[in-house]
């Protein structure tokens, strides 16, 4: 694949840079270091798709536009409760809670040198809901719609812009989904400059960039690099490094290698294994954090199976979480069986499934299917995705359900799973914002199960057809007492674990390894709050 932006000069570039963005280079013999206003990291990036905050939709992509576009607010990684503003000033609530009000910060600018203010971040928003690619539901869900956006979200001065929603929400929960990325700030002018029938510069978009973040995108080959550099135009503190490059390395023992001879700073999908082995290098250190991401296996019911309530039940008892926990999530993970991460208001802490397999092979029998039967899943090629795989399929052998992993890239596998034409999916899912109603919205509401239908959550994605249900995680988004609100989500979890058909692992502990000159590297509860340009090297 060609660069997606013009080619770095690399014979002006250190020698330990100009080889690290070698295509497809193999490990390279010990370097002098890598440049001290450079940060390199490896980490496997094979799910990104788009480059458009109207549309990417990825764990991988999430990351990057944390770092490369602005939004009106931002919540505080130390404390997720609390809200920043990032190009808001000020907010209000009207008193019947459905009209916010944002005052912007003068002076703001795009990496193009485009003017920010309210004309832009009415197009931004209106432009993701006009577009409606797949996070447009993060907007649309509080009444935004391609009728009546600009109507809803209106420019009522050159710093002041508000947002009407159809129905008085929690107002936390209005605020946090203008955290998520689907609300970025896009460069209207430079967008407009590049339109193509009408397409508001979306065509130009998925391979380039145009934000005001503290970095801009530079270049993106897909399964091989990605550069950010630090954009000059940035209103804030500025990014403390000039450049981060990114190395699509999937194979954690290839990353601890590039990070034990310094050819990499940062080393970001090590296994446990890998990780005990650097433990007391002094020059290595190890951090971590709780992330609002999870691990989890679900079941297509438009397998005959799977409509089966006793097999989908069968299926969580056919998971050893401990050995798992044990070995490939060990230090990189804890059991949780419910939608809900840890950290987010009403999740559950129970976990009622262990391996039994006598249990299941009951199950099964009550299903008619006592011989068991076969099935296929769809596994992305990465650790630990692939042996939590692996790992299931023995223990499912044991009750007579034969899985065939089907494996391939992320692309490969969302692209299916979103069609919902596989049987079962081992995947990821992070949360967007920091509310419950995030994957609430995803794992227990489908409001259309038709396989047409507008909003494609993972319910949609598993033909769950769950009206009553559905109702009940309505009621809960409106309910603006929280302590009422936190029993509602604890409800929905008790029913969810019970019948819904997910099989939820694990929530992630993110870890990365780091090398000892790098100086402020904090890892984000989610995936578009680890933040770069904090990162600083001596």
């Amino acid at each position: 694949m060609k660069p997606l932006f013009s080619p770095l000069r690399r014979r002006s570039l250190p020698l330990a840079l100009a080889a690290l963005l070698s295509a497809g280079a193999a490990v390279q013999p010990a370097l002098a270091g890598t440049p001290k206003d450079t940060l390199v990291l490896a980490a496997a990036f094979d799910d990104v798709i788009t480059m458009d905050p109207a549309e990417a939709f990825e764990i991988s992509t999430g990351e990057i536009l944390g770092n490369t576009y602005d939004r009106l607010l931002r919540f505080d990684i130390n404390d997720p409760s609390k809200l920043l503003g990032d190009v808001a000033k000020s907010w209000t609530v009207s008193p019947d809670g459905k009209t916010f009000t944002f005052t912007l910060k003068p002076g703001l600018k795009f990496a193009s040198g485009n003017p920010l203010g309210a004309e832009e971040v009415a197009f931004s928003l209106h432009r993701a809901v006009l577009l409606d690619k797949a996070p447009a539901f993060i907007l649309t869900q509080f009444g935004l719609s391609k009728t009546n956006v600009r109507d809803m979200v209106k420019v009522t001065g050159p710093l002041t812009v508000t947002l009407e929603t159809d129905k008085a929400y929690a107002s936390t929960f209005v605020l946090n989904c203008l955290t998520a990325n689907i609300a970025s700030i896009v460069d209207r002018q430079l967008l407009l400059s590049k339109e193509q029938n009408g397409d508001m510069g979306y065509a130009w978009l998925k391979t380039n960039y145009a934000g005001s973040g503290p970095l801009k995108l530079r270049e993106w080959r897909a399964n091989e690099i990605l550069t950010l550099e630090r954009n000059e135009q940035y209103a804030g503190a500025k990014s403390k490094l000039l450049r981060v490059i990114y190395r699509h390395v999937k194979e954690s023992a290839t990353q601890r290698l590039l990070l034990e001879k310094g050819d990499i700073d940062i080393a970001r999908n090590l296994s446990p294994q890998d990780l005990a082995a650097m433990a007391g290098q002094a020059d290595i250190k190890v951090t971590a954090t709780p992330k609002g991401t999870l691990f989890y296996i679900s079941m297509n019911m438009k397998n005959a199976n799977f409509v089966k309530p006793e097999v989908r039940e069968a299926m969580k008892y056919l998971v050893d979480y401990g050995a798992i926990g044990d070995t490939l999530m060990k230090d990189i993970g804890v059991i949780q069986q419910n939608f809900l991460p840890l950290g987010l208001l009403g999740a559950s802490k129970v976990n009622p499934y262990k391996l039994d397999v006598a249990k299941a092979k009951a199950l099964l029998a009550k299903a008619g299917l006592a011989d068991g039967f076969k099935v296929t899943m769809d596994v992305r090629t990465v650790q630990p995705v692939q042996g939590i795989a692996e790992a299931v399929q023995q223990t499912a052998k044991r009750a007579g359900i034969d899985i065939e992993i089907l494996p391939g890239d992320g692309k490969q596998t969302l692209t299916k799973y979103r069609a919902r034409t596989h049987d079962m999916y081992i995947g990821q899912w992070g949360a967007d914002y920091w509310d419950p109603h995030t994957n609430a919205d995803t794992f227990v509401r489908n409001p259309d199960n038709a396989d047409d239908a507008k909003a494609k959550p993972l319910t949609w994605r598993n033909s769950w057809a769950i009206p009553e249900i559905t109702k009940k995680a309505d009621a809960a988004v409106l309910e603006r007492d929280p302590a009422k609100r936190r029993a509602m989500y604890e409800a929905l979890q008790t029913e969810f674990r019970k019948t819904s058909p997910f099989v939820m692992l694990f929530q992630q502990t993110e870890v990365a390894a780091v090398r000892g000159n790098v100086d402020g590297l904090k890892l984000g509860p989610t995936s578009d709050t680890t933040y770069l340009f904090g990162v600083s090297k001596r």
